[in-house]
């Protein structure tokens, strides 16, 4: 089940060492989402590990939850109504997400569409030299 809304909770006991600390978690749901994805400009990317530190920060909790920020991520690509990039979001080594539709050679081709180069002589296809093309918030 999807969240239609933010929802903002205590940080479970077993997840505190995880966060550095006891206080408070968002759980993002996929519009949350989406606005951060549109900040994104044409032929940059955003780290899972970016997403959710934004969100963080954005919301003035401790955490944000990466598994449903994952859940959000993948029902927001998976919605045919959504006409977000959400194609711009990899993980946080530069990997391609397998859940996005037409799973990983799906995900490189719209990042090559954007002009972004996939190797592929790892154990897994990611962006070359994506750390070049993150995008930077202030």
């Amino acid at each position: 089940m999807i969240m239609q809304e933010d929802k903002i909770v205590d940080i479970p006991a077993e997840r505190i060492k995880f966060f550095g600390g006891p206080g408070k978690m968002l759980l993002p749901c996929p519009a949350t989402i989406a606005a951060v994805i549109m900040s994104i400009p044409e032929q940059q990317l955003m780290t899972t590990n970016q997403l959710t530190k934004t969100l963080t920060a954005q919301f003035e909790v401790e955490g944000t939850c990466p598994i449903t920020t994952k859940n959000s991520l993948k029902a927001l690509a998976n919605d045919p109504n959504q006409q977000v990039a959400y194609w711009r979001v990899i993980k946080s080594s530069g990997g391609l997400f397998s859940s996005f539709p037409g799973g990983v050679d799906g995900h490189a081709a719209r990042l090559e569409q954007e002009g972004c180069t996939i190797d592929t002589h790892g154990k897994a296809p990611k962006v070359k030299d994506f750390g070049q093309r993150l995008a930077r918030f202030a």
